[in-house]
């Protein structure tokens, strides 16, 4: 396995656009910090771990750990799911296998349709959930004192809503096309990438996970400060 040179962070992803994501956001927290310093697990030829954690928050952590230790960098993982009321809070972690085969959004989406079909309006509540995990392996270089000897933080986000009777839209991917945001009238997959990254479960998490990150990221030198 080769890291680039420069990179300080790894981001548990094979998804471009996730990278892309979580580096504008970090930007924001540490403006010092290169666009090279962040990459993702292709590119460092990373294999993806099996995820069993029975919650967000543990297979998050399941794949940020198996990166930080492939490579000896902090690793940022998410992991996120659609949370029905009325089928206790299903798909949930099995979102991307909900009908049986991973990332098969049609058929994802028209096996939850089938299952809320003769639920009213008014009981449709659900939401996007989202656990973003940081690891830092013990000797990673160029860390904070306080990550030296390891570091593992967890941030969560939520995004509130109701499920559409029929999908709409042609942005986003798995259940966009569903979930209407609360005080909204549009699905998510009817929103721009900009406004939906704006109120994201996703956006929440990593945004929550920032101030982490850059305080590990700042490095020996700004301890005291």
């Amino acid at each position: 396995m080769t890291v680039p040179a420069g990179a300080r962070l790894v981001l548990a992803t094979h998804n471009a656009h996730k990278v892309a994501e979580l580096r504008a956001i970090l930007g924001a927290a540490l403006p010092d910090l290169p666009d090279g310093a962040v990459v993702g697990a292709a590119d460092v030829g990373a294999p993806e771990p099996v995820e069993d954690g029975v919650t967000f928050e543990q297979n998050a952590l399941i794949k940020a750990r198996a990166l930080a230790a492939a490579t000896g960098l902090p690793a940022v993982a998410d992991d996120s799911g659609l949370a029905v009321d009325v089928l206790g809070g299903s798909p949930g972690i099995f979102s991307a296998r909900w009908a049986g085969r991973h990332g098969d959004d049609a058929a994802n989406l028209a096996l939850l349709l089938a299952q809320l079909a003769d639920v009213r309006p008014e009981h449709r509540a659900a939401r996007f959930v989202c656990a973003a995990a940081l690891v830092v392996p013990p000797g990673a270089p160029g860390v904070a004192a306080e990550a030296a000897a390891g570091l593992e933080h967890v941030a969560t986000g939520a995004l509130e809503g109701t499920l559409a009777e029929v999908p709409r839209g042609s942005y986003g991917f798995g259940y966009d096309p569903l979930l209407v945001p609360l005080g909204g009238s549009r699905t998510c997959a009817e929103l721009t990438p900009d406004e939906k990254n704006a109120i994201s479960h996703r956006g929440a998490a990593f945004r929550a996970l920032a101030p982490v990150v850059a305080r590990v990221l700042a490095g020996p030198a700004a301890e005291g400060a």
